[in-house]
């Protein structure tokens, strides 16, 4: 939820959103609205707007770690 929270606020601008929401496949009317929402950060970051859109795969994509995966890793190897 925080990667997710960082990501939206780098994204200042309803023009930056909408452009990123696109280049995630989202279809441009969602695209559209979701970029203009007027909700806060943490809110956006728990909803489905963000889910839908940056999934954990993108996410492992970039080269971030699910710790999920880590911990049950660890918790297992312990």
């Amino acid at each position: 939820r925080r990667i997710r929270q960082i990501i939206w606020k780098r994204w200042k601008k309803v023009k930056t959103r909408y452009k990123s929401l696109m280049k995630l496949n989202v279809p441009k009317p969602k695209a559209w609205e979701w970029a203009n929402t007027r909700k806060g950060y943490w809110r956006i970051a728990c909803s489905h707007i963000l889910h839908r859109s940056i999934t954990n795969k993108i996410l492992e994509q970039v080269g971030l770690k699910n710790l999920v995966h880590l911990f049950e890793h660890a918790h297992l190897s312990y």
